[in-house]
């Protein structure tokens, strides 16, 4: 049986500090979800020095456009999407104390960066299974930019969301050693 790491949100520099890449999570708590537009806004308010729609310190936030709720559910499908669109906003994130990304897909190295300096961890998760994540969504609420539908930044209450450490604060990057492990 493969076990997993119980994190509950906000995260802790301690809480990242003991992940390693290849770890695999499951989150619950908070996760609050935005993507590019939403990113760009945010690190716009920051440039002005202008209150955010929520505190970043120890937060989670997963890359992900939700499709809309069916009648009784609380959210649609929401699968990853990929995280390279956020690479330029998100070391201002990371700055202001996010401890968590979640997404598919590698990061540039001035995310990887901010990551070792603000210690933070990417969290990767299963493109294309979507309504499965979904299941783990037990609350979702849109907290800021709702002219932007489904990208709009939602607050989002998890149970046993999973998730695996992508790149961790010490450098470890799964998108590197696992090609290596398995090349020829």
């Amino acid at each position: 049986m493969i076990r997993a790491i119980m994190l509950s949100t906000p995260l802790s520099d301690q809480d990242v500090e003991k992940l390693r890449m290849g770890d695999r999570v499951l989150f619950d708590g908070v996760v609050y979800t935005a993507r590019d537009s939403a990113h760009r806004r945010l690190v716009d308010l920051i440039k002005e020095g202008k209150e955010l729609p929520f505190d970043l310190s120890g937060q989670v936030i997963y890359y992900v456009g939700p499709s809309p709720a069916r009648p009784g559910q609380v959210i649609g499908s929401a699968g990853p999407t990929s995280s390279y669109r956020m690479d330029p906003s998100s070391p201002y994130l990371i700055a202001k104390g996010l401890k968590g990304m979640v997404g598919k897909g590698p990061r540039s190295q001035e995310v990887v960066d901010a990551m070792m300096k603000y210690k933070c961890v990417y969290f990767a998760t299963v493109g294309g299974a979507g309504a499965l994540l979904a299941k783990a969504i037990k609350k979702s609420e849109v907290i800021a930019y709702e002219d932007l539908g489904p990208e709009a930044i939602r607050r989002l209450e998890v149970e046993d969301f999973p998730a695996i450490v992508a790149q961790d604060v010490y450098g470890g990057n799964l998108y590197v050693e696992g090609v290596k492990r398995y090349a020829r």
